[in-house]
Order: C-alpha cells, then structure tokens, then sequence
C-alpha cells in the first residue's frame, strides 16, 4: 500500500535538500503494537496514549526525511498508518509538524494463520502458528514514511519467500519434519523500496524485522530463522538467483545500486543471544559501510543498571536496546543502518539522551519504547 499526498511538495522538498547536500534517514523500532485489530487505530485516531506522543515527540526532534519504523500494527485499509501520519504533522503537540509526502506499508507474516502446527504442540491455531509470530494479521508490522517519491513499480516485498529455498539455510527440519518445505523465511517480511532522490538517483531501502533468536528450545529455530533472516540480506546484495520476490520476480540488487539495509534485526555483533557472525558477515560484507551510530545515553545506562551489561564486551555506545538485565540479555546493538559503501555518511548517532545532560530527552526516550532511534546524514550524490 502505498500513499501519496503532495508530490509537489517532494519536489520543493528535493531542490532544498539539495542546496543542504545532505537527507537524514532514520529506524525506529517504536513498539506501537497492541492486543488486538483496531485498537492502534482507535488509539491514534482518539486519545493518544503516552508512548505515542513520546514517540512523535523524537521523531519531531530529530525530523528525519526518510523513516523506516518497525513493530507499527499493518491494518489493510491504513488506518494506523493514516492516524500516525497525521499525529505527527498535526499542529499541535510539542515540537514542529513533520509531515511525510509518501508512506509505504505492506502485509507480513506475523498473525497470518498457517493451518499448521508449526510449534509442535499437537495442537493448530494460535500466535506459535502463524507464518510469523502474532495474535492478529498485521501486528508488529512495519512502514516507511518518505519526503521523496517512491517508485511503487518497482517496490519489492518476499512475504511469502520460502525458507527451504535461501542458499545454505539453517532450517531445522528434523523439527519441523514433513512442513518444513511450506515455511516462509520472514517473520514479518523483507521489503525492496526504491526511493527517488533525484531523476538519476534512486536509493533502495532494504527493510526487514527478523524474528528475535530466543523463546525456542534445543532445537533453535528461532535462532536459525533469525540469522537466515538476517543471512537473505548478504543473498540479496550478492544478487543470487534463487531468490524470487512475491511478484515471481528473480534475483538480488544489482552491483551498481545505492541502499540502506535498515530496521531492527535482533542480532548483535557482540554479545547477546543470537548467531553474532551472521550480523557480522553483513557489517564486513563488500558492498555495506557501517557508521557506527552511538549515543552518551548507552554508555550512562549500561553503567547505571550494571549486571548483564558489566559481561559485555561490546561497546555501549552503540547499543540501541534498553532490555532486562537480570533475566534478560542487556543492552545491546540490533537496530541497524548500513548504507552502501558509494555513499558519503557525513554524521549518524542514536537517539539515547545521557540523563545528566538531558533528562527530558532521556525521559522521552524510556517512554516511547524499549529500543532507540538510530539515524544517519547522507550526502546526496
């Protein structure tokens, strides 16, 4: 589904970013979810809740151009994706109206009724047999909010991509046995979106929410699936034949295209659960930069709260979750933007205020959701 609402204020929008040289882009894993169908809708068109005016306080602070938002309920008529919109342009509220020209949402996997028994439990029905983990079609969906146009002919979605076939997968079928062929790869699902930054310039938004590599048993499916999740990423930019988008299209990104890998990917290079050397391959891979995003925030929090975090040996600066410490993994870096390497990112960070220096900002941030924003400055070509 895709919206459009002023193409001319794209536009108008590109000549000024194009005197400024540089476009923002953002992930935000803004934990928008609720219990049931509608409720986000009836939230966000009538009484607001806390979290979610925290949320459109960050976003009208940090103002992005383009947004990649995970874990915002997918309703087929778009009204959620209507409703958040228009909280975030609307006039009032704290901060300046941000207003988005172009907003992309797809279907995906979690809640969508497998009629199977994919957890095993001898029973068919319920979250665990889903395509994808979820009470309802649509929840923990995922969005794009653009000031640039989308190129809709040519948007990508792998919803209904097979696991069996992404080269050298990990799909555990001694578990699953005789339906193991007819499971889907994403648990939500992998996304292509062609952004136009200019008549010559598209950049590829490569958006996906992987499953997270825990809330299993010995035989790790859920941390199988997670790392191909995150594996189908390497694939796609080595253009590998054997993928085939829901449109029956075939192949990977070609070698000379301009993108951002982005969302929230549950896998962290350092420490955690999770196979940290598929996240790894993808941050070493040829064609992908990291910018290393970091904020003061993570480091004052893995201090503060101590326990799985005083463990850790990757660098705090860069953790992008506030989870549990005790059960839990701790802080740690899943929520990811790597652009291509012909790109030129002139400043990035995480939206992760240090509470000693801002305790409104860090405050804003506890509220929204359990994860933060992370956002780079690219300059156009």
């Amino acid at each position: 589904m895709l919206r459009r609402l002023a193409a001319s204020a794209a536009l108008c929008l590109l000549a000024a970013c194009a005197d400024a040289q540089t476009i923002r882009i953002a992930t935000f894993n803004v934990s928008l979810n609720r219990d049931a169908p509608s409720l986000l809708a009836r939230e966000l068109e009538g009484e607001p809740s806390a979290q979610a005016r925290a949320v459109v306080e960050i976003l009208r602070e940090v103002r992005p151009d383009i947004l990649i938002v995970n874990e915002l309920d997918f309703d087929a008529d778009g009204r959620v994706l209507q409703a958040f919109q228009n909280l975030l342009s609307a006039a009032n509220g704290p901060g300046e109206p941000l207003a988005y020209d172009v907003a992309f949402a797809a279907p995906v996997n979690t809640g969508v009724a497998s009629g199977l028994d994919l957890d095993r439990d001898g029973t068919v029905g319920g979250p665990g047999d889903a395509w994808g983990w979820g009470d309802f079609p649509g929840q923990y969906g995922m969005a794009v909010l653009s000031r640039f146009p989308i190129d809709e002919t040519t948007v990508r979605t792998f919803q209904r991509f097979l696991w069996r076939d992404l080269p050298d997968n990990l799909l555990p079928r001694d578990f699953y046995g005789g339906v193991a062929d007819q499971l889907r790869l994403s648990s939500k699902s992998h996304w292509d979106v062609p952004v136009e930054l200019g008549e010559e310039t598209t950049l590829h938004l490569l958006v996906s929410h992987p499953t997270p590599p825990v809330f299993d048993g010995p035989e790790d499916r859920n941390g199988r699936r997670n790392a191909d999740e995150v594996r189908f990423w390497l694939r796609y930019l080595d253009d590998s034949p054997t993928l085939t988008d829901d449109a029956g299209r075939t192949g990977g990104l070609p070698a000379d295209a301009a993108f951002v890998v982005a969302g929230d990917l549950n896998l962290a290079p350092v420490d955690g659960d999770g196979r940290a050397e598929v996240i790894r391959a993808l941050l070493a891979h040829a064609r992908v930069q990291d910018p290393l995003p970091a904020s003061a925030g993570g480091v004052e929090a893995a201090t503060e709260q101590g326990r799985a975090n005083l463990q850790h040996e990757g660098d705090p600066a860069l953790d992008t979750a506030d989870w549990r410490d005790r059960p839990g993994p701790g802080n740690l870096r899943v929520d990811y933007l790597l652009p291509s390497a012909d790109l030129r990112v002139v400043d990035a960070g995480v939206y992760w205020p240090a509470a000693a220096s801002d305790a409104d900002g860090a405050s804003r941030a506890k509220r929204a959701s359990d994860h933060r924003l992370v956002w780079i400055d690219v300059e156009l070509p």
